[in-house]
C-alpha cells in the first residue's frame, strides 16, 4: 500500500520496451534484468512482459477512464419530494443514534437560558 508522501518511479514507454526486449532475449531472469536496469521490483517487469505478449498498451489506467464514477446522485421532481426524503433520513438517524438527539437538545436548552 502506498504511504503518505511516497514518490513513485515512472518509466517511459521506450524504457519499458527496452526492458521487455532485454528479458525476451532469454539471457537473464526477471530479477537480474530488473536489477541491471534499476527497476525497483521484478514484478513490474513481469507485468510489462505480460502486456507486451498480449499486445496491450503499457500505461492503461482504468481508474482514470471515468472521473465521475461513483454513486449516482438522487434527483427529485419537486422541492417537496426532496424535503420528504430528507425528513426520512433525519428520522432514521435519530432512531439510529438517540444519544446525539439528547445531547443536542440539552445543549440548546442551556444556551437559551
Amino acid at each position: 500500500m502506498a504511504k503518505k508522501g511516497q514518490v513513485f518511479q515512472q518509466y517511459t514507454n521506450e524504457f519499458k520496451e527496452v526492458a521487455v526486449k532485454e528479458y525476451l532475449k532469454g539471457l537473464a531472469s526477471f530479477k537480474v534484468v530488473a536489477e541491471n536496469l534499476g527497476i525497483r521490483n521484478c514484478t513490474q517487469l513481469k507485468v510489462w512482459v505480460r502486456k507486451w505478449r498480449d499486445g496491450e498498451e503499457f500505461d492503461v489506467r482504468k481508474s482514470l477512464s471515468n472521473p465521475l464514477k461513483g454513486r449516482t446522485r438522487t434527483s427529485f421532481a419537486s422541492v417537496e419530494e426532496e424535503r420528504d426524503h430528507l425528513k426520512v433520513q433525519v428520522d432514521y438517524l435519530k432512531k439510529r443514534y438517540p444519544n446525539l438527539v439528547k445531547e443536542a437538545s440539552s445543549v440548546s436548552k442551556t444556551t437559551i437560558k
